[in-house]
């Protein structure tokens, strides 16, 4: 069984990979994700797009505010990256200040 000490440190660890992780998106250029080969099995079997295609171009773009980019790639990138920021500081608020 974990002691209260163990979980605060898996706490203070996911948060600092999520705040280098989120660093790096920032530091990267938008455009870091716009060329190369596309990655989703739909196209490569099916060679047709899915709901989720260019969701990360569209996510990246919205880093940088730049929001015609983001539209053009995946307008779903309007719903899903609120929910994402959402989700992250829902689960530091309950790692952190939450009281049981």
């Amino acid at each position: 069984m974990e002691t209260k000490t163990n979980k605060q440190k898996v706490g203070l660890m996911l948060l600092a990979l999520l705040s280098i992780f989120g660093l790096v998106l920032l530091w990267l250029p938008g455009s870091y994700f716009d060329e190369g080969p596309p990655m989703c099995l739909s196209v490569i079997l099916l060679k047709r797009e899915c709901y989720g295609c260019g969701m990360t171009r569209g996510v990246m773009h919205l880093i940088h505010f730049e929001f015609e980019q983001a539209w053009m790639y995946n307008k779903l990138a309007f719903v899903v990256f609120p929910l994402l920021v959402y989700m992250i500081l829902w689960e530091i608020w309950r790692r952190f200040f939450k009281r049981n």
